[in-house]
């Protein structure tokens, strides 16, 4: 028979790691005490250190993943794991526990599929301007093609429905994984939303395995490929806008010469503005067929995330 009794969510803590032995029995502890309720799952990922050790001893539950990257972890986690609440955070202890369960009572009160917390600082060991002006940057490029509705598009804190992980392909394998989890929500236009979190720096002895430039070109060229996959018209839109401007360049100075003389004295120049003006119409037909794929494609991921349950609102009773 039905029940008027509220029943407590699952919560699972997901953290993955790489060489975090200097920080990882502060974060398990930290979120015991703020989630004393929830299990905290500790993902290894080859660590070469005592991270496994020592996250055991502090009271995790320790797991391996032996693909190397973090994109790699979230993927095994997202799979493995069943909760109601996911709440997904780096080993580094720069993340506030604290706030965990305020970003856990907003998205269940509200019923969202991910709550972000977005970083807040005045240290600048935490955050160094160069890492927030590439934020800004590449969080403002996914805001002008997929939506303004983030302002913090690269942080590890962020709490998920069960709906989220288990309709997420997870095809990154590195630090892009933010950068998709991003996208997915925006794409699906999933009922999201954003708790300002404190940001520190990374205790003594841990140090950050994120490579500035590296990982910064590799998160860009993510969003290119993810707006090829996503927003193929505007893609492809793009390029054949580009190639008709320098068939048009090349062109016209070709066409003013014929009609003036009646003559094509260059004829390789007037046979490369051809070559160009037919990549343009070219990349305009392929953009128009791939729009109409990638329809079938989000109707077949909208399709796969209404067939989870939703997040159960917190005054809902129980079944």
């Amino acid at each position: 028979m039905p029940s008027n009794i509220e029943a407590a969510p699952r919560i699972a803590v997901l953290i993955p790691c790489h060489n975090e032995e200097a920080a990882i029995s502060l974060v398990v502890k930290d979120f015991r005490a703020a989630l004393p309720d929830a299990a905290i799952y500790v993902y290894d990922n080859n660590s070469s250190d005592r991270t496994v050790e020592v996250a055991r001893t502090a009271g995790a539950l320790v797991r391996s993943e032996p693909l190397q990257g973090k994109g790699n972890v979230v993927r095994r986690m997202f799979a493995d794991i069943e909760a109601d609440f996911y709440v997904l955070v780096d080993g580094d202890a720069t993340y506030e526990a604290a706030a965990a369960p305020a970003l856990i009572e907003l998205a269940q009160r509200e019923q969202l599929d991910m709550v972000n917390g977005a970083r807040v600082t005045d240290r600048v060991a935490a955050y160094r301007p160069g890492h927030q002006l590439g934020n800004r940057v590449l969080t403002g490029l996914v805001n002008a093609i997929f939506g303004k509705r983030l302002s913090d598009m690269l942080s590890g804190y962020r709490v998920f429905s069960r709906r989220f992980v288990k309709s997420f392909p997870a095809l990154s394998g590195g630090f892009e994984i933010e950068t998709e989890l991003t996208v997915h929500a925006l794409e699906l236009a999933m009922p999201i939303s954003e708790l300002q979190t404190k940001y520190i720096e990374r205790p003594e002895g841990s140090v950050s395995k994120l490579r500035t430039y590296h990982d910064g070109f590799r998160i860009l060229w993510t969003i290119v490929v993810l707006v090829k996959q996503e927003k193929p018209l505007m893609f492809f839109s793009v390029l054949a806008a580009l190639a008709c401007l320098c068939g048009l360049a090349l062109g016209i100075p070709v066409v003013v010469e014929f009609m003036e003389t009646a003559m094509v004295a260059r004829l390789p120049t007037a046979v490369l503005a051809t070559g160009f003006m037919i990549l343009a119409a070219l990349s305009l037909v392929c953009g128009l067929i791939l729009d109409s794929v990638t329809l079938g494609r989000l109707e077949l991921k909208r399709l796969s995330y209404l067939a989870q349950r939703g997040p159960i609102a917190s005054d809902e009773p129980a079944a």
